[in-house]
């Protein structure tokens, strides 16, 4: 096995491809001067070109409150009396350090924000992939989602799924879908960027697998296609991606704390495709060579190709 350092290094030459490529695109340009006019909220009547917000050099919860600051602020996104689901990645029994799940503490931020702009409740949950009490309570997200006034809900509980039909699916034509995703008002989709052995990467898409019950039915068709199939019948709300130490490598449930890599970065946009190609570049790789987020592009789900996208940046040192 590597050293720490010499993974270090590995970290900086990945991280070379988003001086080159990414922070090309992403951060080129300067974040705007203080009292300029606040941005255009982003609805779904903006204007065709999406939007990404990318955030980099604060704190977690500062970089979420920028990202939706450039969006509008938290109520462009929630009115008062609705109800919102927030879905992490909550998929492995793994402490925070380990990057193998969204960090509590932007969970429970955003849980507090959406209270303190009228929601009526906040919902969260996971259909697991470890044991899922023991995920909730190592992960430290159950307990920073109650102590900031979430319903904290089982993600293993099969009588709270609902047999949908998904028509515009090519190997996805059914699944069981949890009812708060059927039912909420608002759904923010929290994933954690980390490297993945199946898929090459997991990001905003790969997060929504944790909303269906039968999660081997993806592996069993196509996981590439099924992933992309879903955004047919449900797009999140907002895709906000924990990219603050992403992990680079044994994922998805990783092995260390030697397997991420610090970059303090954060995502936020409507279009999940262009927010996952973001997250490949950041990770070293072409947007296209994350199979999924090829073919939600040529499905017309979003665009990965970032030079149509509207990039919002921000360095918060």
């Amino acid at each position: 096995m590597k050293s720490r350092r010499d993974f270090l290094k590995t970290g900086l030459a990945l991280g070379a491809t988003l001086s080159i490529a990414t922070r090309k695109n992403i951060f080129a340009a300067e974040a705007p001067a203080s009292g300029e006019a606040a941005p255009a909220p982003v609805t779904a009547s903006a204007a065709a070109r999406p939007v990404l917000v990318a955030v980099r050099d604060g704190s977690r919860t500062a970089m979420l409150d920028q990202a939706l600051a450039a969006l509008g602020g938290i109520g462009t996104f929630v009115k008062k009396g609705q109800t919102v689901l927030v879905k992490p990645n909550i998929g492995w029994d793994a402490p925070p350090e380990r990057g193998a799940n969204t960090h509590p503490e932007l969970v429970g931020h955003l849980v507090k924000l959406c209270l303190d702009a009228g929601a009526k409740s906040v919902s969260i949950f996971d259909n697991t992939c470890d044991q899922w009490q023991r995920t909730y309570g190592n992960s430290g997200i159950e307990r920073a989602a109650r102590d900031a006034g979430a319903i904290v809900v089982n993600g293993k509980d099969e009588s709270l799924y609902r047999e949908v039909e998904i028509p515009g699916g090519v190997k996805l034509k059914q699944a069981k879908v949890h009812g708060l995703v059927l039912d909420s008002d608002v759904f923010f989709n929290v994933p954690v960027l980390k490297h993945h052995s199946g898929s090459l990467m997991t990001a905003g898409m790969k997060n929504l697998m944790g909303v269906i019950w039968d999660r081997g039915a993806y592996h069993r068709a196509d996981l590439h296609q099924t992933i992309a199939d879903f955004l047919t019948f449900k797009k999140p709300t907002l895709t906000v991606l924990d990219a603050y130490h992403p992990m680079f490598r044994n994922g998805p449930r990783g092995v260390s704390v030697e397997d991420v890599v610090e970059k303090r970065m954060l995502f936020a946009s409507t279009d999940i495709v262009a927010l996952d190609a973001a997250a490949a570049r950041l990770l070293g790789h072409q947007p296209s060579d994350v199979r999924h987020v090829k073919i939600a592009d040529e499905m017309k789900l979003g665009t990965m190709d970032l030079n149509q996208v509207e990039i919002r940046r921000f360095n918060l040192t």
